[in-house]
């Protein structure tokens, strides 16, 4: 068996950085009298008793001190007792503050130690012996702690050692990485020949890793010529990385990043909390409170596709790591009577602990009341998701099931996750079921097999019952259609056809031609899976796409080849029979001949007809050799093997029935005599007329 690892890290601090980090107070603003006559006032309204202060910088020492007691609150507040951190102050001599006991593990020992220890000092030339330091922390980590002991002797032979892991972070000024890079190699050397030290001592214990964090502190306004970067690991006992970190505003941030890393620990910001303003009691304002819990509490919610997630992350103003947003909800003051539905429950801690929001928070919930976390979605929607509530003195976020409980009976097949309404074909699988269920097969029978074993002949029928089957009704409009398609899926399901089964198989395509020849709309389940919003025409052109693949699918006999055909001469999609050598048409040909047919006179024309019905050739008609060129050598083929029509022939009855609809043919062309039309006939008669009275007159 094998412990969880032992959370243990040790503060190595340079005690002599008395440079100024930049950071400046004013200290006539911790005077009522002093700030009264400051600030906006001129310095001729100041009272002439009062010599102006001033301001104060503190130091690099001082702000480290600051940053990481703010960094041990932090991890004690979530982890009491579990997580324990020492300090080590090199100047001259190393001075070590707190032990691995768990009753000195708290922030009052912290500042009286601090207090005690005394501001930075000042060696002198020369720069301290940081080795010492390292030196003194990795002894610290080789000493085991109380849970640490107890485990040890409480093993058995065979159990696995207690791993014991730790972290020293040195806080120094260096000015090259070639300080940080010598660093590096003499801590490795240290804890080689400590890690040998502890294998031979029984009240110690050799340390299976260790982390090398080192602070580069500058002051504010000073560029620091290294950057952060992490070096390859030296071996499997230590890692070795550099922050470079400027003394001031921005030291505590960045420290709450690298709790973050260290404890792996998250971010969650209350927005929306209602409080009430000190100058106007009626009237509320709306807060924000950050708050820091272990990293887990969020897997819930972040456990989908980053993508879809990412509208929940945001960073604040001055920090860089991530934050989830949550809303403040109505609270309840029955806490303690209700059971809600929590997947987990974790300490948390608010990063500001002295701003007047995370007060009144802090307050609200030891009081006894309790806070819904919503969790807004990408879709515009809410959920809860968290709940605030104090046990014991101590504030927990409670992580809430967004989902069904496990309380609650298991979701149905027609329930998706979430319980979402689906439309899986639940009658359809469970049919499909019940025709592949398996049973013992008497010996009897088995005996008389010769071609397949009854597990083989299993194994076809299933491929054949799921070489085409839906899971869902939105995704098939062939198994939408009901009664007008069952008889057709089910028989084609089945090895071999009997010829009425194939005549009931043809009848429904036969039927569904008709219902579209009619105009029948398609049955309501259809069109309201996935025809919605589909025209008559395409949704049966749907049909008749999912429908042809089955049919592909499912070619397993003659017979059901049968039923293949059937459909493909339904829909004029049946292959070209194939017709004798000397009964082919050649499509090229044809086309040719027709451009030659239409250069043609009609004199030709009516030659070449009088020749094709003749069944000779233009060949033997008396046409001049000029014209010969220009017709058809031979007839047209036949367009099939029963047929006696040539394409020709077609072709000429589709002009003729265009030209009768078109307009009667001309009277003279009909009444001529040798091709010759006399026009006005009635002429002479007329003149005839005309000249007898004219004669007699002049008689």
């Amino acid at each position: 068996m094998s412990f969880p690892t032992s959370h243990k890290t040790v503060f190595v601090m340079d005690h002599t950085l008395v440079a100024s980090s930049g950071v400046k107070l004013e200290m006539d603003s911790f005077s009522k009298a002093r700030s009264s006559t400051s600030g906006s006032q001129s310095s001729l309204s100041q009272p002439m008793n009062l010599i102006p202060l001033r301001p104060v910088s503190k130091s690099l020492w001082t702000c480290a001190v600051e940053a990481i007691t703010e960094y041990c609150r932090i991890v004690w507040d979530i982890f009491p007792g579990s997580r324990l951190i020492r300090f080590i102050a090199v100047d001259k001599t190393c001075h070590k503050i707190l032990t691995w006991n768990g009753e000195e593990q708290n922030l009052p020992n912290l500042m009286n130690s601090f207090m005690s220890l005394g501001p930075a000092k000042n060696i002198g030339s020369g720069k301290v012996d940081l080795l010492k330091g390292l030196k003194a922390g990795i002894e610290a980590l080789t000493e085991p702690s109380a849970i640490q002991h107890e485990k040890r002797t409480s093993l058995t032979e065979n159990a696995t050692k207690v791993l014991n892991k730790g972290r020293i972070v040195l806080v120094t000024k260096v000015e090259c990485e070639e300080e940080v890079k010598i660093i590096k190699e003499k801590f490795h050397d240290v804890l080689l020949q400590m890690n040998k030290t502890a294998a031979a001592t029984d009240n110690l214990m050799a340390i299976n890793h260790c982390d090398l964090v080192v602070l580069n502190l500058w002051p504010d306004g000073h560029t620091c010529p290294i950057q952060r970067r992490s070096w390859p690991d030296a071996s499997t006992l230590m890692s070795c990385e550099l922050t470079t970190i400027q003394g001031g505003t921005s030291l505590a941030p960045k420290l709450c990043n690298l709790v973050l890393k260290h404890y792996d620990l998250a971010s969650t910001t209350v927005t929306g909390i209602p409080m009430k303003e000190e100058q106007n009691a009626s009237s509320s304002a709306n807060y924000d409170v950050e708050l820091f819990h272990p990293a887990a509490a969020h897997a819930a919610i972040l456990k989908g596709i980053p993508a879809e997630t990412a509208h929940l992350k945001t960073y604040r103003d001055g920090t860089d790591y991530e934050t989830v947003t949550l809303k403040w909800c109505t609270p309840r003051s029955n806490a303690s009577m209700e059971l809600q539905h929590c997947s987990s429950a974790y300490r948390i801690t608010s990063v500001d602990v002295n701003s007047r929001p995370s007060s009144c928070l802090t307050n609200f919930l030891l009081n006894g009341r309790w806070v819904m976390l919503e969790m807004p979605r990408k879709s515009g929607s809410k959920v809860i998701s968290h709940m605030l509530a104090c046990h014991g003195g101590d504030i927990y976020i409670h992580t809430m099931y967004t989902s069904r409980s496990i309380l609650e009976d298991p979701p149905s097949i027609s329930e998706g996750c979430g319980g979402r309404v689906t439309d899986y074909r639940i009658p359809d699988f469970g049919e499909l079921i019940k025709a592949n269920r398996l049973a013992p097969f008497p010996d009897s029978l088995l005996e008389s097999e010769e071609n397949s074993t009854p597990l083989e002949r299993s194994r076809e029928q299933l491929i054949r019952h799921t070489k085409y089957w839906p899971i869902t009704l939105s995704s098939t409009s062939l198994f939408n259609l009901g009664t007008q398609i069952e008889p057709l899926t089910t028989l084609l399901l089945k090895d071999t056809l009997t010829e009425d089964e194939v005549v009931e198989c043809k009848q429904v395509i036969l039927c569904l031609m008709s219902m579209e020849a009619r105009g029948d709309p398609l049955p309501s389940t259809m069109v309201g899976q996935r025809g919605k919003g589909l025209k008559r025409e395409e949704q049966y052109r749907a049909v008749w796409a999912e429908l042809e693949q089955y049919l592909q699918l499912h070619l397993h006999s003659p017979a059901h080849e049968k039923v293949w055909e059937c459909f493909m001469e339904c829909h004029n999609k049946a292959t070209t029979p194939e017709y004798k050598s000397d009964d082919k048409v050649d499509i090229d040909q044809a086309l040719k001949e027709l451009d030659d047919y239409n250069y043609m006179t009609e004199r030709e024309k009516t030659e070449f007809n009088m020749g094709t019905s003749s069944k000779s050739t233009p060949t033997d008609l008396t046409v001049p050799e000029t014209k010969r060129r220009r017709t058809v050598p031979p007839p047209l083929a036949p367009m099939g093997r029963n047929s006696g029509v040539s394409l020709l022939t077609l072709w000429e009855n589709k002009v003729s029935s265009e030209q009768s609809r078109r307009c009667l043919e001309f009277q003279g062309r009909l009444r001529a005599e040798n091709d010759v039309t006399k026009l006005y006939v009635n002429m002479p008669k007329d003149k005839d007329k005309d000249e007898v009275p004219r004669k007699s007159n002049k008689v």
